[in-house]
């Protein structure tokens, strides 16, 4: 008998596809975040801007990556890459699991 063991890939940075840049991003307290970067959403709160295309304002599209990365908001800095909100968000943005 052959045992299968489904495997997922790992998430690191290399195979990050910054499914976290498409989701909201409240701002709840001051990091220092570019005020280019920030927007007020419909009930007054500060969110971070997002792109036409639902991108965040503050990823390099060249690279995926952060450009304000060290001054990110405090819910960037607790969404565990790998975590389970992660791996949603990938679904949500790909349509697949990781």
């Amino acid at each position: 008998m052959t045992h299968s063991m489904e495997t997922t890939p790992m998430i690191t940075c290399l195979t990050c596809v910054a499914a976290c840049c498409q989701q909201e991003v409240l701002l709840i307290s001051d990091t220092g975040i570019p005020q280019r970067f920030i927007s007020t959403d419909r009930w007054g709160g500060q969110v971070m801007r997002r792109l036409e295309d639902g991108w965040c304002a503050a990823l390099d599209r060249n690279t995926m990556r952060c450009s304000i990365y060290e001054r990110r908001p405090q819910i960037c800095r607790d969404f565990e890459m790998g975590g389970r909100e992660c791996l949603a968000a990938r679904v949500d943005l790909m349509g697949t699991e990781a």
